[in-house]
């Protein structure tokens, strides 16, 4: 999955409701991906059941769990300070056993166990059904370590419990892995090849949530737009599938049709889409239903053919263009963001001109920028020399950033005067007066509160704007509510 969620949103600890029965005490945060925050709902899920609850207060936990991610160095070293404040609270509560799950787990193994003393347990994204085993060895007195990856797990036999849940929104893992072995990436070695989930195991985990009321859903993973069921395997041994399960096989576009017909009240998102791998008929499938949210994150990394061939990127800087084309032909009101990567190795200045000439060019509604950092195991560590000095990439991300705070400015000024949707979603980080939500668009509005709700579908007239965020009045309930 290439796109990550903003790494200044970091490690909230999750608190599952309480069960009596449940004595052990367990504190768990996630960093990195919103999979991660996929993961960690299966993960307390499978824990409670061997008797734990969830904790906000590190120093109450019997074992503490950090969720990791592999993406950027800034991640790892975000995680490797968090083992620093475990270990002096472990000081203190020395029964307090300390495990990290996630994709530095994979990564790093038994690296963990031997250079920071302090963990107990290491366990990979593919292990985490093991980890009542895990458990068992490590209050035994030994460390215990599963990353091992596999071929067919998906977790689609576990019901997520909603950790920290605003009752409204919820993430449901349709894909793990990746395939697509871009030279900058670690998913693929940490989170192994792709595989998809048994399309009617997602309908029911979607139909319990609609039960409960949520009012969206985002379907997530590594890349989703490789979504293929044909009963089971990995997506590239597709071809040695029978005819009957070709025949039936179901693929990305036909699974969000088969989701937004069954619960048109629901509005759906998904993330993340890679360019190779998105065609026409899920562009058309989401002009198809309302309720599919008109928002697509689109990572693009460079600009430049040159530099998209060394990131082993399968598509071309005009094949890019004549997908935005089609989206926006299809779908105009269409949102569209970005990641994009400064500095990779040999990136020139003229390199760094096209990545800003096709910014200028798409316009994106917002978008994640990132300094190149070398990350141990991928070709580009291994092959590539990282010559663009620091320097050089800080004034180009500088650049690229200043770019698109621009064009993100120009979008939201274009609602400025337009009345839209918003889903409340929360209180306003700013103001107890104003409720904070959403666009279809994946816009943020903030607005007072009056007498609305959290989950109402509210209409709201847009009176001004910052350049990230939409500020006006409601005027009514949409249709939706």
């Amino acid at each position: 999955m290439e796109k990550i969620i903003d790494e200044s949103v970091q490690g909230q600890p999750l608190v599952l409701d309480q069960k009596k029965e449940n004595q052990r005490k367990l504190f768990i945060e996630s960093y990195g991906c919103q999979m991660n925050f996929s993961d960690s709902e299966i993960v307390a899920s499978i824990l409670a059941k061997e008797g734990f609850n969830t904790t906000q207060n590190l120093e109450d936990a019997d074992l503490v769990l950090v969720n990791t991610c592999s993406i950027r160095e800034k991640a790892e070293q975000t995680v490797r300070k968090r083992l620093e404040k475990y270990n002096a609270v472990k000081k203190i509560n020395p029964g307090m056993k300390v495990g990290v799950l996630g994709c530095m787990a994979e990564r790093l193994k038994s690296k963990f166990l031997e250079e920071e003393k302090i963990v107990d347990l290491v366990v990979g994204p593919d292990a985490y059904k093991d980890l009542p085993n895990l458990i068992e060895e490590v209050d035994a007195g030994r460390n215990a370590v599963n990353v091992i990856l596999s071929k067919e797990e998906t977790y689609g036999d576990i019901s997520p419990v909603r950790l920290q849940s605003n009752g409204v929104s919820a993430f449901v893992s349709i894909t793990r892995g990746c395939d697509n072995m871009c030279t900058f990436c670690v998913v693929p070695f940490t989170r192994g090849r792709e595989r998809s989930r048994d399309p009617q195991s997602i309908l029911e985990e979607i139909d319990d949530l609609a039960a409960k009321n949520f009012k969206e859903v985002t379907l997530l993973g590594q890349n989703v737009d490789s979504f293929l069921w044909y009963g089971g395997g990995l997506k590239k041994d597709f071809d040695k599938a029978s005819d009957f399960q070709k025949a039936t096989a179901v693929n990305f576009a036909k699974l969000l049709d088969m989701v937004a017909e069954k619960h048109p009240k629901l509005r759906l998102r998904f993330t993340t889409s890679n360019p190779q791998d998105m065609t026409l008929d899920v562009i058309e499938v989401m002009a198809k239903h309302k309720n599919i949210c008109k928002y697509i994150h689109l990572p693009i990394q460079s600009g430049s053919d040159r530099i998209l061939k060394e990131m082993n990127r399968l598509h071309t800087r005009q094949q890019y263009f004549e997908l935005i084309d089609n989206i926006k032909r299809i779908i105009p009101e269409c949102a569209i963001s970005q990641d994009i990567i400064s500095g990779f190795p040999t990136e020139t200045e003229e390199d760094h001109q096209d990545t800003l000439s096709l910014m200028e060019y798409v316009k994106y509604d917002y978008g994640f920028m990132f300094a190149y950092s070398e990350r141990p195991g991928t070709l580009a560590e291994r092959k590539m020399e990282d010559d663009v000095p620091e320097e050089v990439k800080k004034r180009r991300l500088s650049e690229i950033n200043e770019l698109q705070r621009s064009h993100s400015k120009y979008r939201l000024d274009a609602l400025v005067g337009k009345t839209v949707e918003i889903l409340i979603e929360k209180a306003s980080k700013k103001s107890d007066e104003h409720w904070s939500g959403r666009t279809t668009q994946n816009s943020v509005a903030v607005f007072p509160k009056e007498n609305y709700k959290v989950g109402d579908f509210v209409m709201v007239r847009i009176d001004d704007c910052t350049s990230a965020t939409l500020i006006g009045e409601a005027v009514g309930y949409s249709e939706n509510n």
